[in-house]
């Protein structure tokens, strides 16, 4: 039975995690996602991708804890972790927009999932945290490097050595979401947002992303040579065409993400 479900319409796919009662991050749900996004990645009839959880109660609860007795005591682990930082890592470096629902609880690697998301919408009920200091360990799913380089180092490490987890105006408050919506209206939200995002060009959209993300980890100097030559590559592309010629004949562009 497949835990990971997607849906296509309008540019957008929507991407549900089903694996009750709090869809936890299994050892089956990291493979899913990882096809999953392998397949999105190089979809041409989808702009942007929403990443959610099914029901009310979890985005994800995390990792399966029921797994972890298993590797207690044992060597040469690295590799383990490292299969699921692949597939985070896809998520993230995936050149489409991306929007993670954030639909109830988000703890530990379901925080971490939220986290390898352009963009957080979180319904008012939710919760995120890292608690994973409770158990004696610490973050493992990139939380020790994504959560600080969004939110700073002082609040990161607080989330991180307390474990306690934070409410969802809280987290809008520290820029760890975008945008806090009723529950039940997560979707709807992204939806809309997607909806917008996915009228422009995939050829500008992954151009930004790159720019970006490439560009938070290089010396400043750096960071605007790279988004020149970015900006050179756009000038190649057929949408530039066709979003200049729109503007000048005062209609709406179509563009084809070529």
């Amino acid at each position: 039975m497949e835990l990971v479900s997607v849906q296509k319409q309008n540019k957008i796919a929507t991407v549900t995690i089903d694996n009750p009662p709090l869809n936890v991050m299994c050892k089956q749900v990291v493979e899913e996602l990882k096809d999953i996004f392998m397949d999105l990645s190089t979809d041409s009839s989808v702009v942007t991708i929403i990443l959610t959880g099914a029901g009310k109660k979890a985005f994800m609860a995390g990792a399966d804890i029921k797994e972890f007795p298993d590797w207690i005591g044992k060597e040469n682990l690295k590799q383990q972790f490292m299969n699921t930082h692949e597939v985070l890592n896809l998520i993230d470096d995936c050149q489409k927009p991306t929007i993670a629902v954030v639909n109830g609880i988000a703890f530990g690697g379901g925080c971490e999932l939220a986290l390898t998301c352009d963009l957080r919408i979180v319904e008012e009920h939710a919760l995120l945290g890292l608690p994973e200091v409770k158990l004696g360990l610490f973050p493992g799913g990139g939380g020790t490097q994504r959560l600080p380089r969004l939110i700073g180092e002082a609040k990161a490490k607080e989330m991180m050595y307390t474990g306690e987890p934070i409410s969802a105006y809280d987290a809008e408050a520290i820029g760890l979401v975008n945008k806090v919506v009723p529950s039940g209206e997560g979707l709807q939200a992204a939806a809309e947002l997607a909806e917008k995002i996915s009228a422009y060009s995939i050829t500008a959209l992954s151009r930004i992303k790159k720019a970006v993300d490439e560009g938070m980890n290089l010396p400043f100097s750096q960071a605007i040579e790279r988004e020149a030559e970015l900006f050179e590559e756009v000038f190649q592309t057929e949408d530039i065409k066709e979003g200049v010629q729109a503007f000048l004949e005062k209609r709406k562009p179509q563009f084809q993400g070529r």
